[in-house]
């Protein structure tokens, strides 16, 4: 606890610095009301209840910590009743031996803690929390009713309902009527319901539902890696094929041939699009579930975490009234995400946008979205085209795949368009090496290309339970890091711990490497279409690779070396 001579007004002002006068008068009506000072400031919007947590942090030496997306660990809830985690207005981070860290929106409530103590009979580690954020987390637990799906098999499997619904459920000759049958069946419903609710509360990206030869491999996507999970028993795996199928309004009968469709759900206080793809496998149907949260969109490019040069550029090219943006990077590496971010910038009355995408990930309000379907000739130059009829003033084009798309994208730039795209390449400068490869000519590439950019994503540590260690030698030699670039870099490992489901890792950001074309780039362009002589020009002028920006994330303290040299390759 803090032991100066400061008081929590000296770090409120500190923090958000008031007017004398302002100050004064609001002392003055804090003791003729007797109202706490800072709950009066608070209530005529001199200060936020953010200020207020940061000052309490600061005054008592103790850390703030924000609950946005925050899992609880029911095992930690259950600690005490989530009717008393309300009234006391704290909820249970983590557990290490017989210490227990607390978010508490009061840390000076004395009471709460006592109680906490006492019926814990552990001890305590507060950190500071909005009350709104503890409310909010506490409300999603006392709301969701939907059990463990371990919870739900054990309970089935006491009172017999496993086997009875699943004798049958194998039988390649199942009647329509029978499978619409067991996939209402109320264990199946609360099943399906568990598996798609774990995976919101785990923060997973994908579902993946996949058929063995004697189980039923239940897995989720966290950060970009599978985790294996409890699964079902064999026999139900038709009757919950079957239930997703009605769920996505899908051929329940038809088990010859890849089906994909789309169902939303509402839980844990948001509503989300769920997208599946069912594919027939030797022993059944393999069903993958991306779930599309547009709550977890960046709601512009200043929200992505790019570094000030970067953020500069980007926005620079993205306020041009024509030319192309490419955003580049393998599979899964948050493109659309990123592009996506620069349309909601660009979303306003007097702007027509447009997008093709294969397929419409998250459904955006004000913006003109078209779905290819090659199957009827939608294709992406197919609908360029009938785009470019459609006075529009941005297009996304969702992938460049051949030299048609490539081409009306590049003529759509050099007459009057924005267009924004991605391709498939491992660095910035790789994207006009490829495009040319496409069959484009280096004169029209250089005069429509306003920035390409190449992303990766990597795996933040868990902020609670990180630990310090000494500088990595061994990784820095391997990596041909010169251990000089990193001075007075605290390093961290991975610890784990029941917030980050005991990975050590909690959340993704994205590191960028951003090429903006100046006139130097555009002449090199015309001469020499080498990545990487485009490469060293655009360094040479200030370029941060995606090596450079991943370091930048080791040094702020946000994730490990080796995440970073996981993700990155040498330039």
């Amino acid at each position: 606890m803090n032991t100066n001579s400061k008081s929590l007004m000296d770090c409120l002002k500190r923090i958000r610095p008031i007017e004398a006068e302002v100050y004064a008068e609001a002392e003055k009506e804090s003791e003729q009301t007797q109202v706490p000072l800072e709950q009066l400031l608070i209530k005529q919007g001199i200060v936020s209840d953010t200020d207020l947590a940061l000052a309490t942090a600061d005054y008592l030496d103790l850390r703030p910590i924000s609950l946005n997306g925050f899992t609880p660990d029911s095992l930690l809830i259950e600690l005490l009743s989530k009717e008393k985690w309300k009234e006391l207005n704290a909820l249970p981070i983590c557990k290490i031996g017989s210490r227990l860290t607390l978010a508490m929106a009061d840390p000076f409530d004395i009471v709460a803690r006592d109680t906490i103590t006492s019926s814990t009979n552990m001890e305590l580690a507060p950190l500071v929390a909005l009350e709104s954020e503890i409310s909010e987390v506490i409300e999603s637990i006392t709301n969701e009713p939907t059990q463990a799906l371990e919870d739900i098999l054990r309970d089935m499997a006491e009172e017999g309902e496993v086997e009875e619904l699943g004798k049958d459920s194998l039988d390649e000759d199942d009647s329509l009527d029978n499978m619409l049958e067991t996939a209402g069946e109320a264990p199946v419903i609360r099943i399906v319901n568990s598996i798609l609710i774990e995976a919101l509360r785990k923060g997973a990206s994908d579902i993946h539902i996949e058929p063995m030869e004697k189980s039923l491999r239940l897995r989720n996507r966290v950060d970009g890696v599978l985790y294996e999970i409890p699964s079902p028993p064999k026999n139900l795996q038709n009757a919950i094929v079957s239930r997703l199928k009605i769920m996505a309004d899908l051929d329940i009968a038809e088990r010859r041939v890849p089906q994909d469709g789309r169902f939303k759900i509402k839980a844990l206080n948001k509503e989300v699009d769920i997208r599946m793809s069912i594919l027939p496998t030797v022993h059944g149907e393999k069903i993958v579930m991306r779930i599309l949260d547009k709550t977890a969109l960046a709601p512009n490019l200043g929200a992505l975490g790019l570094d000030q040069l970067s953020l500069d550029n980007f926005s620079y090219a993205l306020g041009q009234p024509y030319g192309m943006i490419l955003v580049t990077g393998p599979t899964g590496s948050g493109k659309t995400t990123t592009l996506y971010s620069a349309l909601q910038e660009l979303n306003v009355v007097g702007t027509n946008i447009i997008t093709t995408e294969n397929p419409v990930e998250y459904q955006l309000e004000g913006i003109n979205q078209v779905q290819i379907n090659p199957t009827v000739g939608l294709t992406f130059a197919a609908a360029l085209r009938s785009i470019l009829r459609q006075d529009p003033d941005v297009l996304m084009v969702g992938e460049i795949r051949d030299k048609e798309t490539a081409t009306i994208a590049v003529e759509a730039a050099l007459t009057g368009h924005l267009v924004l795209s991605t391709l498939h390449t491992n660095d910035a400068a790789g994207a006009i090496a490829r495009l040319i490869d496409m069959g484009i000519e280096p004169f029209m590439l250089a005069s429509s290309l306003l920035l390409t950019q190449a992303q990766r994503l990597y795996r933040k540590l868990c902020p609670i339970c990180k630990k310090e260690i000494d500088i990595p030698m061994e990784t820095l030699k391997k990596n041909r890091i010169d251990p000089d670039h990193l001075v007075d870099t605290q390093f961290y490992h991975t610890a784990g711990c029941p917030k980050c489901n005991n990975v050590g890792y909690k959340g993704r950001g994205g590191i960028m490497e951003i090429l903006l074309i100046d006139e130097t780039l555009r002449k090199t362009i015309l001469n020499n279409t080498e990545a990487d002589a485009i490469a060293k020009i655009a360094i040479r002028n200030g370029m941060r690779t995606l090596r450079e920006a991943g370091l930048d994330r080791v040094r702020e303290g946000l994730t490990t070396i080796e995440e970073i040299m996981r993700v990155t390759s040498e330039h």
